[in-house]
């Protein structure tokens, strides 16, 4: 009795079905393969006309290989061995006497579609819910199924390069433009479409050769040369080598006995195992958000300023009514008139467009309110008109509905004084750009129920956004560790150490971006005012040229000019190269204030472990995701020496350095959830 997949004979070919037991998606561990491989072995000794592969899940076709395998795996030679596994079974689906089509809806992705290129035909369910793609690289590895070799032949060399080292996923008709897919239908066509397929057996499609230039011996050096300074933007190879790893294997026309002993080593390698921690880790969040439901179907946000548009546009692209109100009439136009761009960009289809556009209602008087099942405030950030907005919207609302704060600092207790019912406030703290971060902050205050904290989860995964539970603090989770960093940085910047210099060290440590430049983009004036909220409570120290930018008009990318200065078209302005040397331990500086913090958060609670800081740091501010997060970080290093450094820079620099209590608690403060860590 066959525990994954299910065989069936229909007429002149066999049909495969892949279920993997007890699990949501269709993922390929090392038991699907095994048994893959013994029912190719039945299915190749029978006469047939063709073999047809999908899947019975309703939300893809195989998602990859089982992520959670590779935690277990710690030396190269059994990565390795793994690798050579699914190269066999795919050679053999390949080589079958018979011709063989893989029909593909929702998502095809890593393994999946390595299984898919080795069957003769590709058909794919044409909706925009199907998407095909190698995304390894964002696992720190690269394809490892055969992937490497089968690809650059079927889609021609370049966009097969682009595929695997950006790691993106295509839409339906981009799969078909490249010829990644033989044909695109409507689902109720689908199996009818295989079987036509198999009865005409066409030849297997073929780049052009004009596609196949590139892939040329004596070219591929030049390619490779043209694609790396590209590459190099993306990813440093000291923090992501496996981009460079593929281009490597590509340029010396490796084969799939090399692609195996690559990945073995990058399987195991620090990079790969920090970037499967923090997958998981937003898987995790994502199965705590989808525990419950939430029953919200019209959500009425309030404010058309640059987050609260950002909301509803966001919540719209995922399905759902929104009414939009700001008592301003040119901010809602404004609103309206980013939410057409985005949608036209997004979206493409004129009719797709239109839908969308029609689930927006631009409502300067706030009758969506009675209707509303979700009420989102994304108000100016202070607190009284935030108090005054939720007494009278209290008034108005329905008994059932869901009130949330977009706060990015301020406790909950306090704006939820004007309530009469404040166990139905919770916080939904996004990050901007919120088409973009993926994480929201489900903000707990002292009097929220649980089950408004349940369908806030729940909603927060219903557009595709990962909840992490915060107490209601100064600052939560995110802007409190990230504020003291920011702020180090600034006061840097009043010692006279370049602006360049202190981004150059962070990002050469692994930030996305640099302190200066990420205060820039948030804009100076947000800065200021969540750096003054956190002031007392954090007993941060406010530079004094923050104030002074803010109050001279010059509030970062948004006006043109902060601590750099913009061009027209928002691009930062590299100031002349300071002459003058200053000898002092960026990195640590800024480092050390983010992790004193970290675990400051751990000390007091304001999350559950170390991996709710890991999720919150790398998914809220993009924190060197080939480290882990800031916690793994933290057990690479050793708590005992971080210590010692902050007691180092507090003698030489002030008591904003002085180690928190944390470091010298218990082993259980870096304690994580999954055992498996």
């Amino acid at each position: 009795m066959n525990k994954h997949w299910r065989l069936e004979y229909l007429a002149d070919y066999a049909l495969l079905t892949l279920d993997v037991a007890e699990q949501s998606a269709n993922v390929l561990s090392q038991e699907v393969l095994q048994e893959f491989a013994q029912l190719l072995g039945e299915i190749e000794n029978k006469a047939h006309k063709g073999l047809i592969i999908r899947s019975a899940k309703a939300n893809g076709f195989i998602a990859g290989a089982d992520v959670r395998e590779f935690e277990h795996i710690s030396d190269a030679p059994r990565a390795t061995e793994l690798a050579r596994l699914g190269q066999q079974v795919f050679s053999r689906l390949a080589h079958l006497p018979f011709p063989s089509v893989a029909l593909i809806h929702g998502f095809c992705l890593g393994g999946g579609l390595e299984l898919a290129l080795a069957c003769t035909y590709r058909i794919a369910r044409e909706d925009a819910a199907t998407r095909l793609g190698l995304p390894e690289v964002r696992m720190g590895i690269h394809p490892g199924f055969g992937g490497t070799v089968r690809l650059p032949p079927l889609v021609g060399h370049l966009p097969a390069l682009d595929m695997i080292l950006s790691g993106r996923t295509l839409s339906v008709r981009e799969a078909r433009r490249i010829g990644l897919v033989d044909e695109a239908v409507p689902e109720r066509h689908l199996l009818h479409a295989a079987e036509a397929f198999l009865k005409r057996h066409p030849p297997r499609r073929k780049a052009p050769w004009y596609q196949r230039l590139p892939g040329w011996k004596p070219l591929r050096p030049l390619v490779v040369r043209m694609l790396s300074p590209r590459v190099r933007h993306k990813a440093n190879p000291d923090h992501y080598p496996a981009p460079w790893r593929f281009l490597r294997l590509w340029q010396e026309r490796a084969g799939e006995e090399q692609e195996a002993e690559s990945l073995g080593e990058l399987l195991v390698s620090r990079t790969s195992r920090s970037l499967v921690h923090v997958f998981l880790l937003g898987e995790e969040l994502k199965r705590q958000g989808r525990a419950h439901s939430h029953d919200i179907e019209q959500v009425h946000v309030i404010g058309a300023g640059v987050m609260g548009a950002d909301i509803a546009i966001w919540a719209v692209n995922k399905g759902f009514r929104v009414s939009l109100q700001d008592q301003n009439p040119e901010a809602l136009a404004r609103a309206m008139k980013k939410a057409a761009g985005f949608f036209k960009d997004k979206l493409k289809d004129a009719r797709a467009v239109q839908e969308a556009m029609d689930r927006l209602l631009p409502d300067i008087h706030g009758y969506g309110l009675r209707r509303a099942d979700l009420v989102v405030e994304a108000i100016v950030e202070k607190l009284e008109p935030k108090r005054e907005l939720f007494k009278n919207v209290e008034q108005l609302v329905r008994p059932q509905a869901l009130l949330a704060t977009n706060t990015s600092s301020i406790p909950l207790e306090a704006i939820g004084q004007s309530l009469k019912d404040p166990t139905r406030l919770v916080g939904l703290h996004f990050f901007n750009p919120v088409a973009k971060m993926q994480l929201v902050e489900i903000v707990r205050g002292v009097k929220t129920s649980e089950a408004a904290l349940q369908r806030a989860r729940a909603f927060t995964c219903a557009i595709e956004r990962l909840p992490l539970d915060v107490k209601s603090s100064p600052g939560f989770l995110v802007n409190r560790i990230l504020m003291p960093y920011l702020m180090e940085a600034v006061r840097l910047v009043e010692e006279g150490v370049s602006l360049v210099t202190i981004d150059n060290a962070a990002t050469e440590f692994g930030m996305p971006m640099g302190p200066i430049e990420l205060a820039d983009s948030v804009g100076l004036d947000i800065c200021l005012s969540v750096a003054e909220e956190l002031a007392g409570p954090l007993h941060i120290e406010v530079p004094n040229i923050l104030r002074e930018l803010v109050e001279q008009g010059h509030l970062g990318r948004k006006s043109g000019r902060g601590f750099y200065q913009y061009n027209a078209r928002g691009r930062r302005e590299l100031p002349p190269p300071n002459k003058i040397a200053i000898d002092v331990p960026i990195t640590e500086r800024l480092v050390l204030r983010l992790l004193n913090e970290a675990v400051a958060c751990l000390r007091e609670g304001v999350i559950t472990d170390a991996d709710a800081v890991d999720a919150g740091m790398v998914y809220g501010t993009g924190f060197a995701p080939f480290l882990g997060g800031p916690m793994r970080y933290v057990e690479s290093l050793g708590e005992t020496g971080i210590s010692h450094s902050l007691y180092r820079l507090s003698q030489e620099y002030g008591s904003r350095f002085t180690p928190d209590p944390g470091w010298s608690q218990p082993q259980r403060l870096i304690q994580r959830k999954r055992s498996s860590n």
